[in-house]
């Protein structure tokens, strides 16, 4: 059942396009016209609203944006419809709208149902709507790396779970790997850290630093060093608080205050406000009390000990040396010093590492063969199923006796012993990579007799449009999308063999949505709608615009791709008859 399928696409200012619109049947449309034009119709307007990259030279010359819009009947429970209305998109009664607006400085903005979204989510939705194929496809697929893709993609979760497992040991295999080959390698260098390392925990432990001890001994330093003049100080001002014993003539704070306090408390009964003035005067002469008490307990403490002052001075040399070296402070010469010590201790572990990783890589070695040996059994499996599928293709294409088969080979090494050449399969050490241990390549044989041969190599041209397609329409089968775009991947094919192209592109058509754009006539004839891109000449301004073909002018248009004469008799009778025998009970098998 077709769950979502494209409907229509209205293009504006896009290239040579000024104002189209591509309406799009449900089963199979074809695509004409001249050159190049239809490939920017469709296949660039399509990759525009499906996310891909907005080329601003995309946009017409003299306009100031392009814009491409969709209309997708979506079922409401397929992955599109789900996907879109998460993010915010609105369905108008089974119809989802997308647009892409591209300016002429490079901006690019996308809607999806009414609701501005990142272009992103368009790629997102592309993997469940469209599947496009070119001939650019048809290239990338001669390289044997893009053909164990294809395999891989066509077998399922027969390859794609071990294949899972197998990259998850491949990437723990070469971690393991490289860290073992670091630590065997750089011996000399890890064994010199190791002692200049050694070498400075020894100082920092000869020394046994205590936190905080930099700033205490400072703090000590000063005061020794300054010992006299702060005693002198002290016993200054605890004369002038308390009063000098030699001097009972003089005047001191302590005698004030207690004068100041006896003047007041003779009448603090009178007004409150005095009273409390009495208080906070008491309260002064008992701190000038206090002081003057601690500042003579200061002065009698301090003493000038030149040797208590030296030995302050040699430890704090000592720390200097350290915080020189090791940290900005003694805090910090503690953290080297831890941090040192652990990785002292990780240097002086090696060959009790190298041990466990050694162990850890073979034994990483053996499971990643076991892995292989899954992984190759497993594409061995879905090779001859998907050989099988492409060959049953080619017979409806037009090359009936022509078989296509998977080469499936492994590189064998020298040796496996250093886990860095190969892992052990099947009793041979073989060469390995993040994708397995396989080298997959496939093989065509065109006719009873030929060697078979490498698809590059040995196909022509029609024949590799024949067996890509065929490829395509195997993966049709088995990973299926609605849509699928097929961008001149007849080329190189004609007479019989265009017509059996034809054929199988609507047998195609009957479970998904079909767009062709070909030049062939013979493959056009079996489309249930036929588009023709148009160009038009206006000066210096060229235009395109589309038009559906139908009856007569379907007849034209199909003679003129024949002939290239839309009048010519022989032509006419020669589309009639294409037209005829691709509507016949027996044109689509």
């Amino acid at each position: 059942m077709v769950v979502s399928v494209l409907e229509e696409m209205r293009i504006r200012s896009l290239g040579v396009i000024d104002d189209a619109v591509v309406e799009l049947s449900p089963g199979f449309t074809a695509v004409t016209g001249e050159t190049g034009a239809g490939k920017t119709m469709v296949v660039t307007s399509l990759g525009l609203l499906l996310g891909g990259r907005a080329d601003p030279a995309l946009v017409r010359v003299g306009a100031k944006s392009a814009v491409v819009e969709g209309r997708l009947a979506v079922d409401r429970r397929s992955p599109v419809a789900v996907r879109a209305e998460e993010a915010g998109a609105e369905l108008d009664d089974g119809t989802l709208l997308i647009s892409r607006t591209l300016s002429a400085e490079g901006r690019s903005r996308a809607h999806l149902g009414g609701r501005s979204v990142p272009v992103g989510l368009l790629g997102e939705l592309a993997d469940d709507l469209v599947a496009v194929h070119g001939q650019t496809d048809q290239q990338g697929l001669l390289r044997p790396a893009r053909q164990r893709q294809a395999l891989d993609r066509y077998a399922g979760d027969a390859v794609s779970v071990p294949l899972a497992k197998y990259a998850g040991a491949y990437r723990r295999l070469r971690s393991v790997a490289a860290e073992l080959t670091e630590l065997t390698t750089r011996a000399r260098e890890r064994a010199q850290e190791a002692d200049l390392l050694r070498f400075g925990l020894d100082e920092v432990a000869a020394v046994e630093p205590l936190p905080g001890e930099d700033a205490e001994l400072a703090a000590e330093a000063s005061r020794l060093g300054h010992a006299e003049a702060l005693a002198s100080a002290a016993s200054a001002a605890h004369a002038a608080l308390a009063g000098n014993p030699e001097d009972p003539e003089g005047i001191d704070a302590a005698t004030l205050v207690a004068g100041a306090q006896r003047a007041v408390e003779a009448v603090r009964s009178h007004d409150p406000a005095l009273a409390a003035l009495a208080d906070r005067i008491g309260e002064i002469g008992i701190l000038v009390s206090d002081v003057a008490g601690e500042l003579a307990g200061y002065a009698s403490d301090l003493d000038a000990d030149p040797l208590r002052l030296a030995a302050v001075e040699e430890r704090r040399a000592a720390l200097t040396h350290l915080t020189r070296k090791y940290g900005a402070d003694i805090a910090g010469v503690l953290a080297w010093a831890e941090e040192s010590a652990a990785r002292l201790g990780a240097l002086e572990g090696d060959d009790d590492r190298i041990e466990e990783l050694t162990a850890e890589r073979d034994a990483l070695r053996a499971e990643l063969g076991g892995l292989a040996q899954a992984l190759s059994d497993a594409r061995a499996e879905a090779a001859e199923r998907f050989a099988g599928a492409v060959t049953a293709e080619l017979a409806e294409l037009a090359m009936p006796h022509a078989r296509v088969t998977f080469a499936i080979r492994q590189t064998e090494v020298a040796d496996a012993e250093s886990g860095a050449n190969g892992v052990e399969v099947g009793g041979r050490a073989v060469a390995y990579g993040p994708h397995g241990v396989d080298e997959v390549e496939l093989y065509l044989t065109p006719h009873p007799g030929a060697q078979p041969r490498p698809i590059a190599k040995g196909a022509s041209g029609g024949e590799l449009s024949r067996v890509m397609l065929a490829v395509e329409v195997v993966f049709a089968g088995s990973d299926p999308v609605p849509t699928y775009l097929f961008d001149e991947v007849d080329a190189g094919v004609g007479g019989k063999a265009a017509v059996e192209v034809g054929r199988r592109l609507a047998r195609l058509a009957r479970t998904a949505q079909v767009v062709v754009v070909t030049h062939l006539p013979q493959v056009a004839a079996f489309a249930d709608r036929h588009l023709v891109v148009e160009k038009t000449h206006e000066g210096s301004v060229t235009r395109s615009g589309v038009k559906a073909m139908e009856g007569e002018d379907r007849v034209r248009e199909l003679s003129r791709m024949l002939a290239g004469q839309e009048d010519s008799q022989l032509a006419r009778a020669h589309a009639e008859e294409l037209l005829e025998a691709a509507r016949g009970p027996l044109a689509r098998g």
